[in-house]
């Protein structure tokens, strides 16, 4: 599998909680090369630590690797989410050699230009009622709770990591609803962004979707998923599950017709 990038995108690690699969993330950053890394987002979940934080060695070690990434020439982008919002007052500073943003603006190898976020400003905009949202979150707790024991057996008997949050979002229509309404409401903010297409995270479900010659793109997570999304050194988009079987899960749907511009090689 090709582990050297032009960029990556990676959110919702949540570090510091048990859910965060720092395990895999820290084989995944350890083994691979990069010109930027983006921080999409909810990286470091201080919501959950102000109430219990589990910030284990592992952890440590997957802060220590970015800034080592950073030290070592790769251009490090952090846009801070919802649960690590507390680092949007340094937006505009540097620190440690991280960039930190509210939101960027990314052109790809080929020419084309993604507006990137975490993505938790759509919410709004697919508004689910106070009472579903918190049988919600007590549901996704119990589904992470399982998710680590039935991976915990998985690893026992010799079987690579699965994602039971992945099945149920895939096979359960609500779900599947509100993920479409928020890929629906990011395609629009890139119609108002004059982008060719949207990069984001927040809802844990990576994915592609093309809608009129726009391309709406989200990372997934590093708590259900192990996913990251990279870009090729010719501009080409996939979407790579990193695991103790890493594979590629998805490369950017097709299209005819981009306008493209592309950069200089060396760029």
């Amino acid at each position: 599998m090709q582990t050297t990038f032009r960029s990556v995108f990676i959110s919702d690690v949540h570090l510091g909680t048990k859910a965060c699969q720092a395990v895999h993330l820290l084989d995944f950053l350890k083994n691979i090369q990069t010109d930027t890394l983006y921080l999409v987002g909810d990286i470091i979940d201080l919501q959950e630590m102000r109430h219990k934080a589990y910030f284990i060695d592992t952890h440590h070690q997957i802060v220590e690797q970015v800034l080592q990434m950073s030290k070592s020439g790769t251009k490090v982008v952090y846009i801070p989410g919802n649960h690590d919002a507390f680092f949007r007052q340094f937006v505009g500073q540097t620190l440690s050699g991280i960039e930190i943003k509210m939101n960027a603006r990314h052109q790809t190898a080929d020419g084309r230009t993604f507006h990137v976020s975490h993505g938790d400003e759509f919410d709004q905009m697919v508004k689910i009622s106070p009472l579903m949202l918190a049988i919600g979150d007590k549901a996704h707790g119990l589904m992470l709770s399982l998710n680590q024991w039935i991976n915990g057996v998985r690893r026992f008997i010799g079987l690579p990591y699965w994602s039971l949050a992945g099945y149920l979002k895939s096979h359960i229509s609500k779900a599947k609803e509100f993920i479409e309404r928020f890929e629906t409401a990011a395609l629009k903010s890139a119609k108002t962004h004059k982008v060719d297409g949207y990069i984001c995270g927040h809802i844990h479900f990576a994915s592609f979707k093309m809608k009129d010659g726009t391309l709406y793109c989200n990372d997934g997570d590093w708590v259900e998923h192990c996913s990251a999304l990279t870009e090729s050194a010719a501009g080409e988009l996939s979407l790579l599950h990193w695991s103790e079987k890493p594979r590629l899960l998805e490369t950017e749907p097709k299209v005819e017709n981009w306008d493209y511009n592309p950069l200089p090689s060396n760029s």
